[in-house]
This record gives C-alpha cells, sequence and structure tokens, in this order.
C-alpha cells in the first residue's frame, strides 16, 4: 500500500510497562498528548459490528472494548507508547516485600449519574470482578488479591499474596472499570455510568450509538469532540465509501487492501500501526480428536503460516509466537515445526491413530475483523492436504463471541488482543484457575508455576527468560496455532484532527479528537 501516511506507534519503548508497575507513579494521565483547548465537532466513526455488550467486565469484543472504555475509568491507564500512567488512581507505591499495594484516588472525580467516585467504589469493583459469581473476564488479573481495603475515601490498599509485577498494566483495561458501588450489571447493560471523558447519548441496535462529551470529566482537558458516534456499517469498503461521501470521518481498518483504496482517492489519510494482537487458530484440548496432542502438533506442522499472511493480509504483518509485546516477544522459530512440513503432520497423525485423517469443527466470525474468513479458508486449504478437514462455520459476530466465552467449539479462527504484560494476555487463559481457561482449553502444573514465577519479580531480564519457558510449553503441545501479527489502518478524513492510534488497538484517543 502506499506508505505516505506511514505513521507506527513507538511500540519498542512500551514495554517498561511491567518494570515500572510495581513503583509508585506520578505522570501525567493518558489524556493529555495533543490536548489544548476544547474543541468542538461531532464525528462519526464507521465500525462493523455492533457492541455486543454494554457491561465493561465481560467484554471481549472489539466494538464493545472500544466503545466502552470511552465510558468507564480504570485505576491506570496506558499512554500512546503503553506506559503505565495514573488513571483514577493518581499515585501507588508498593510495600517492600511486594504484599502490598497503596493507591491513592484522585479527589473530585463524579460518575455520569453526578454521584461522588471514592475507595467505596474501588473495593466494591475490585470485590466483585474477584467473584466467581461475576463471570468478570478480568478476574484471573487480581489472583494475587487476598482483600481489599478502603482505609479512608482517597485510598485503598490491596493485600498481595506475594509480589505481582503485571498488576498495575493489569488494573489499566477497561475489563478492570470502576463501577459505582450502587450500581448493578442489569442497570448497566442499559444505562452505563462511568468517570470517562463521555456519557451514552442515543443508541439503535444494529445501525448506531452516539456519545456525548463529558463536561464533568476529571482529566486536565474534557473531551474534544462534542459526540462521537459509532455508526455500524457491515464491511469496511462500504465504510470507505461513506467516508469518500462525508457520512464518516474516522474507521480503523484491518483489511491493507481496503486501507490501499481508501488513501488511493487522496481525500483520506491512513496512518499504518504494529498491532500487539494476534491472530491465531485456537484449539480446544479438551474436545474430540484434539485432546491427542499429536493431533494438535499435526495440524501445527501442517500449516505455512507466511502462506496465510500473504493469502489473508497480503503479507502485511510478521508470523510470531504466543507473545507479541515487543520485550517479551516469542522466535516463532522455536515451536516443533518453524516451516511446514507435511511429512512430519503425517508422522503426528500416525502416532495418534489417525493416518486415514482427522475432521476438526471450527468456528470463524464474519464482520467483527475484515480477513477472518480469507484466513479460515487458506487455514483449510492447507490442512486438507494433510487429510485434516476443517470443518467451517461462518458465525456472525455476536454468535461467535457467544459461542467463543462458551467455549463450544473444538477451534476457533480468532483474533484476539494482546497486551504490554504477557500475565494480561495470557494467565487468565492457560492457567489452570484462568477464568478463561475454559476457552483456553489447555493448562499445565508447568504453566502454573511459570505464571507465578513471572509476576514475582519485576527484573526485566527474568521476566522475559520466564515467559520464553510459558512460549515453549505452549508450542511444544499445540496449545493453539499462533499465526501472525498484523497491522490496523487507522483512516481520517481531512478535517480529522488530533487522534493517536496505538499497538493495542485502543480508541482511548478519540478524547483528543476533534472535527473542523
Amino acid at each position: 500500500m502506499p506508505r505516505g501516511a506511514f505513521s507506527a506507534v513507538g511500540v519498542a519503548a512500551a514495554l517498561s510497562v511491567a518494570l515500572t508497575a510495581c513503583s509508585s507513579s506520578g505522570g501525567a494521565p493518558a489524556s493529555d498528548p495533543g490536548a489544548t483547548a476544547q474543541g468542538g465537532g461531532s464525528l462519526v466513526v464507521g465500525v462493523t459490528s455492533d457492541p455486543d455488550t454494554l457491561f465493561p467486565w465481560k467484554a471481549t469484543q472489539f466494538t464493545a472494548v472500544n466503545v466502552l472504555q470511552n465510558l468507564y475509568g480504570t485505576l491506570t491507564e496506558f499512554d500512546k507508547d503503553l506506559n503505565v500512567v495514573p488513571g483514577l488512581a493518581e499515585s501507588w507505591e508498593t510495600g517492600k516485600d511486594g504484599k502490598k499495594l497503596t493507591l491513592k484516588l484522585r479527589q473530585g472525580v463524579t460518575f455520569a449519574d453526578g454521584s461522588a467516585f471514592d475507595s467505596e467504589d474501588v473495593k466494591a469493583s475490585l470485590d466483585k470482578i474477584m467473584d466467581e459469581k461475576t463471570a468478570a473476564v478480568a478476574r484471573a488479573s487480581l489472583s494475587s488479591v487476598k482483600s481489599v481495603k478502603a482505609p479512608d475515601k482517597n485510598t485503598v490498599v490491596l493485600e498481595l499474596s506475594g509480589p505481582d509485577a503485571a498488576l498495575p498494566a493489569n488494573l489499566a483495561t477497561v475489563n478492570m472499570a470502576m463501577l459505582s458501588s450502587d450500581d448493578t450489571e442489569e442497570k448497566l447493560t442499559t444505562t452505563p455510568n462511568g468517570t470517562g471523558p463521555f456519557t451514552l447519548g442515543k443508541r439503535v441496535p444494529s445501525q448506531s450509538l452516539t456519545l456525548t462529551r463529558n463536561d464533568k470529566y476529571w482529566g486536565a482537558e474534557k473531551a474534544k469532540a462534542g459526540s462521537v458516534e459509532f455508526r455500524v456499517i457491515p464491511d469496511e469498503s462500504s465504510i470507505v465509501s461513506a467516508m469518500q461521501s462525508g457520512n464518516v470521518q474516522l474507521a480503523v481498518f484491518n483489511d491493507p487492501l481496503v486501507a490501499q483504496t481508501a488513501e488511493g482517492g487522496g481525500t483520506i489519510s491512513v496512518a499504518k500501526t504494529p498491532q500487539l494482537n494476534y491472530h491465531v487458530l485456537q484449539l480446544n484440548a479438551q474436545r474430540g480428536e484434539l485432546k491427542d496432542v499429536n493431533v494438535r502438533l499435526a495440524m501445527q506442522c501442517a500449516i505455512d503460516r507466511k502462506q496465510v499472511l500473504d493469502t489473508a493480509a497480503l503479507g502485511e504483518g510478521e508470523v510470531t509466537g504466543p507473545m507479541t509485546a515487543p520485550a517479551f516477544k516469542s522466535d516463532p522459530n522455536k515451536r516443533p515445526c518453524p516451516t511446514r512440513d507435511l511429512a512430519k503432520a503425517a508422522d503426528y497423525l500416525a502416532k495418534a491413530g489417525k493416518s486415514g485423517g482427522v475432521t476438526v469443527k471450527t468456528i470463524v466470525s464474519q464482520g467483527e475483523y475484515a480477513t477472518s474468513v480469507n484466513e479460515a479458508q487458506n487455514l483449510k486449504a492447507q490442512l486438507a492436504e494433510a487429510k485434516i478437514n476443517l470443518d467451517l462455520e461462518v458465525l456472525e459476530s455476536g454468535a461467535f463471541v457467544d459461542r467463543w466465552v462458551a467455549a463450544d467449539f473444538d477451534a476457533a479462527v480468532a483474533l484476539n488482543g494482546g497486551r504490554p504484560d504477557p500475565d494480561g494476555s495470557y494467565g487468565r487463559y492457560f492457567t489452570s484457575d484462568g477464568n478463561l481457561n475454559k476457552v483456553a482449553g489447555y493448562s499445565s502444573p508447568a504453566l502454573d508455576k511459570l505464571f507465578a514465577e513471572g509476576k514475582a519479580t519485576d527484573d526485566q531480564a527474568a521476566r522475559k527468560a520466564i515467559y520464553d519457558k510459558v512460549a515453549a510449553e505452549l508450542e511444544d503441545n499445540a496449545a493453539w496455532i499462533w499465526l501472525f501479527a498484523g497491522y490496523t489502518y487507522t483512516a481520517t478524513t481531512q478535517n480529522v484532527q488530533g487522534f493517536v492510534p496505538m499497538a493495542s488497538g485502543s480508541l482511548q484517543y478519540l478524547r483528543t479528537t476533534s472535527v473542523g
């Protein structure tokens, strides 16, 4: 694609996150880049799917996460380079033995309904996230927290079972949003009540959702745009047409071909950002033929990942192992079959007693990201040559997420969100008590031990070595088949200023974006 508008986020410097996470922090909030006087305008963002939930503790769909992170606040935040900076907690300090994290909260913060935010809301939120009955998707990220105390309105103390280097970074995700202690999930699914830079305006299901500027937002600068509408347009090419006609001003594309088309007209700028997100063929080792590690290894050896990348994403990206964050990046050559090897695949099937072949039922999302079906079809064609039949079931985004969360699949072609810290990315999936372990379909005592070790130290080199071992355990057992990490392409019309793309895929900088 044309490279003139290339704007890659500086990810390489970002992964000091886990290391700075255990110390007190007092920098500027993540809402400051480029912020000057309050602006205006109404911004329309084109999206391909409607949010499947408005309850932040259960949001996994990308559109839902992107909407909710603009409505809710978190104790910590990521800045544009993915460093952990203050959010609703203006500072934090770790005890000398690493078993206590004390957070000082901002004063004068209010929820959208006007009620005051204080330590009781934090305690109630964290206690509920940790309660298994809540089914919060980030519960495992609080596994080190023994208790939450609120000694005064502006202080929260987390008593920990041991040092947790990943905790401040994990607190920055919208799945850890702070809710009012008076609110319920039932209420918030229709009426969000957060501390974010926007509040919910109007929603027309399957058509649009509009956010309005929160003039009581705690940040030094209020959101620039008076409103942000997320307009549902089923495919990325149609979003380009809407931008060319002036009906949409901003969109984030996954398909490089669409990005080329958008930029080719000359009226739309496209910024290309490498992503922590990863494309993966998830395997459920608890179901059917996939219970046998030899079947999973046969699938791993039968796939040319570069071919998937070239076919589905025009080669825009890189083949990846489990860890995508630069400071912890896995070496994809250190897997049982770093290149496609059909002979080895046949050997593994023979060891499984399945020389005649196997069938694996596989779910695919249509609508949430553009390359999914092409990836699935290429995987199906490649695996067929190894006598492995991917029986594809293409689902709309909401149905896919429902099946995915319920672990109702043998395999799933997925685009999963990456995080700056490996524990945040995978602790909830691949530990035996992880709350998404059912979705992951694989755990082991070795992984439990490694993840515990990874959180217990803030030494960068030591953590890198530990997560290399995590990656090896996952690859050697073909827990999943990691494919590639790609780019997002942020398209803006000429009258849009101030948006900052992020390697995490976050749209948090809609708060600094104006139209005019």
